[in-house]
């Protein structure tokens, strides 16, 4: 599919068919970029996850090989499989995420269709809307205040998995063009 392609609506993903609205008009509709992919918060979680990982399983070859009561050898294996997933697991996971994730933009809400989730967003109650573009023209479009690291809410499990914070078009081509469709969509949806 070419940026062409993901720009001029055609007949939507299955998904998308069946959450759109009699009355909704498709404006874009795309999917994130795909495959495992560096962020800008690994500048942090790589060093935190190695070391986190180095420790534990430093943890556990040391009381396995002491002979150490069950107790001691089995507490470590948590943190060494979360260390795991951490270090590399978590890269391959969003990328299984992103893969099954569909973007549309309709002249009444914003969608992001997953399995596990279904996400709408009225254009006329929409608040801010931020473009975060990278060098090539891709990006992300995010609908909702910039969350940083660390002032998160929600730390749960969002932060390892990749998930943004608030509901985004993560890594599409021709970013800053579906930007300014969402714009003028909210416009013309508010009558402004």
């Amino acid at each position: 599919m070419t940026v062409t392609d993901m720009l001029t609506p055609t007949i939507p993903f299955p998904a998308l068919a069946m959450a759109l609205e009699p009355s909704e008009r498709l404006l874009w509709q795309g999917v994130p970029a795909q495959g495992p992919r560096l962020r800008k918060r690994d500048t942090l979680l790589i060093p935190f996850s190695l070391l986190w990982t180095g420790f534990a399983i430093f943890w556990e070859a040391g009381v396995t090989t002491t002979g150490a009561p069950l107790f001691f050898r089995l507490w470590g294996l948590p943190f060494v499989l979360f260390g795991l997933y951490f270090v590399i697991g978590r890269f391959f996971h969003d990328a299984y995420r992103r893969a099954r994730t569909v973007y549309a933009l309709t002249d009444q809400r914003i969608l992001i269709l997953s399995p596990k989730s279904r996400q709408s967003l009225e254009l006329t109650s929409l608040g801010e809307i931020r473009l975060d573009l990278a060098d090539d023209g891709s990006g992300s479009v995010a609908f909702g205040p910039e969350v940083s690291l660390f002032g998160r809410h929600d730390m749960g499990m969002t932060l390892w998995t990749g998930k943004p914070a608030v509901p985004t078009f993560e890594l599409i081509p021709a970013a800053e063009q579906v930007y300014a469709r969402v714009r003028e969509a909210k416009r013309r949806a508010r009558g402004d």
